[in-house]
């Protein structure tokens, strides 16, 4: 490992650390930080994971308040987010079991899920931003007719760009289940890849 990479390891564990120490003492000023840098990436996800926008903000409220009521269990050893998304996706299963027995692969029968909105980067023209709409649209198709357990893996890993470590620590499954949720995922999805690039 080079210098630079031990100095960024280093600066995320101290960071990791501060969220710890901060949420032992429930300091509200933290809070509100960590709920604007991961508001948009934690509704994102509790959308495509609920399958409803309404039900994903309550779920994020109710993420945050578990995270203020238990913020003494992170130990600050792992990445906040990993530890952040396995709470919200706990909640979500929880919600789901008790309103009637299910999986998380019957979120996928569902036709009111929200598109997969893929940000463009830079600023592109108005010609690029609306054939890279097109094919988001391609694309959200796909993700809304692939299983909700391949769905929620490929929102992980490029949407959200977790590792496949941290992907295994927040659904609760073994590295190698990740690995072909993933490759299982992009193959159901490669229809509409195909399509998107016509």
């Amino acid at each position: 490992m080079n210098a630079t990479a031990c100095y960024f390891v280093s600066a995320m564990a101290d960071e990791n650390t501060d969220i710890a120490r901060g949420l032992r003492r429930r300091d509200p000023e933290l809070l509100d930080r960590l709920i604007e840098q991961y508001q948009h990436r934690l509704l994102r996800y509790l959308v495509y994971l609920s399958g409803r926008r309404d039900l994903a903000e309550d779920f994020f409220q109710e993420t945050w308040v578990h995270v203020l009521e238990r913020g003494g269990q992170y130990d600050g050893r792992h990445e906040f987010s990993t530890w952040l998304f396995t709470i919200a996706r706990h909640l979500v299963i929880d919600h789901l079991r008790s309103k009637r027995p299910t999986s998380l692969d019957s979120l996928a029968d569902q036709d009111d899920l929200a598109p997969f909105d893929i940000p463009a980067a830079g600023q592109p023209s108005a010609f690029d931003a609306t054939v890279q709409r097109e094919q988001n649209e391609q694309i959200s198709a796909g993700m809304q007719h692939i299983a909700a357990e391949y769905r929620e893996t490929l929102l992980l890993r490029f949407q959200e760009g977790m590792s496949l470590e941290e992907i295994a620590s927040v659904i609760g499954a073994p590295l190698g289940t990740v690995k072909s949720r993933i490759y299982r995922g992009l193959s159901a999805l490669e229809p509409w890849v195909k399509g998107a690039r016509l």
